[in-house]
């Protein structure tokens, strides 16, 4: 690796870190209780909790049609 791409890749880092340094960060316990509370409003509307009903399932099994 040659004195000049070293140099490049340096100032990379360092401008990655300096955007990462600038983020603002939330506490692990309230980006949690922000989730749990998303959650609770919307557990109506979650299909893997309520169900889904058969004439609005798509992925129900297709009925056969058949004449004898």
């Amino acid at each position: 690796m040659s004195g000049s791409s070293s140099v490049t890749a340096m100032k990379k880092v360092v401008q990655q870190l300096r955007l990462e340094a600038g983020l603002n960060r939330v506490k692990v316990s309230q980006a949690a209780a922000d989730l749990k509370q998303f959650c609770l409003q919307n557990a109506q509307h979650d299909p893997l909790l309520t169900g889904v009903f058969s004439s609005t399932n798509p992925f129900r099994p297709q009925k056969v049609c058949s004449f004898l």
